[in-house]
């Protein structure tokens, strides 16, 4: 079946693997960027751009109202290209904000257009210390400090207002760390890694596979299991799209 789709953060890593897979499928897609010339890329693949800026709650809630979705999946991050160490740190703040305000922008937009699922980007790699691997029951590290704390508070927000959001059906996605086009790097983590085109593929399943709720995604490691998103999504790590 055909969706009416929108793609916050259309041109990130994830929005602009996704993209073609969302239109492959047969879906409209109205994808989001906050770049005039960057939208001029999104036209070019199919999509329908949108320049705003999700902290613009009004903006926001227009486009979206425009849009008509069935769907909205919110891929939006707001860090530095290549994941610039030296800015890292300023980044995380602004990222935790997105995942918060942005997110609670979004959650509004969505219910007042009459989208029925959010899919969400959330993050692997925040469980509080205890037995591994983590399924995800497992508690968050909400008693970090310092920049890992505004992190977590930040994720924390952005599942909250996802999965408890009124009318909606709420998904999360727990990405590993991503490698692959658009990230900065070919070279799989050692820790909880994540292809970018698998990390898409999940997003398009969850259109319309699963129950709401959270699934950890990642490639087979010692710290989160996947066996969630692989029965309930028929996700698998190995997926890559072709061009």
């Amino acid at each position: 079946m055909a969706y009416r789709i929108f793609l916050a953060g259309a041109a990130g890593a994830v929005g602009k693997r996704l993209t073609p897979l969302l239109l492959e499928a047969g879906h409209h897609v109205t994808g989001t960027t906050r770049s005039a010339m960057k939208a001029e890329a999104l036209r070019a693949t199919g999509a329908h751009p949108i320049v705003v800026d999700a902290l613009d709650a009004e903006a926001l809630a227009q486009v979206v109202e425009s849009a008509r979705p069935d769907v909205v999946i919110h891929q939006l991050t707001d860090l530095p290209r290549g994941l610039d160490p030296s800015r890292m740190a300023q980044a995380l703040v602004g990222n935790a904000r997105i995942r918060d305000e942005g997110t609670r922008n979004i959650v509004r937009a969505a219910i007042d257009a009459g989208a029925r699922r959010l899919v969400a980007q959330s993050i692997a790699w925040v469980y509080a210390p205890g037995p591994e691997p983590h399924g995800e029951d497992d508690p968050l590290d909400v008693g970090a400090e310092g920049i890992r704390g505004v992190t977590v508070r930040g994720v924390v927000a952005l599942e909250d207002q996802t999965l408890n959001a009124p009318a909606l059906e709420g998904v999360v996605l727990r990405y590993g760390r991503f490698y692959g086009p658009g990230t900065g790097t070919d070279q799989a983590p050692e820790a909880v890694p994540l292809h970018v085109d698998a990390a898409a593929y999940a997003a398009l399943l969850a259109l319309d596979r699963g129950s709401a709720g959270l699934f950890n995604i990642a490639e087979p490691n010692a710290y989160v299991a996947t066996d969630k998103a692989i029965a309930e999504l028929g996700w698998t790590a190995d997926f890559r799209h072709s061009t």
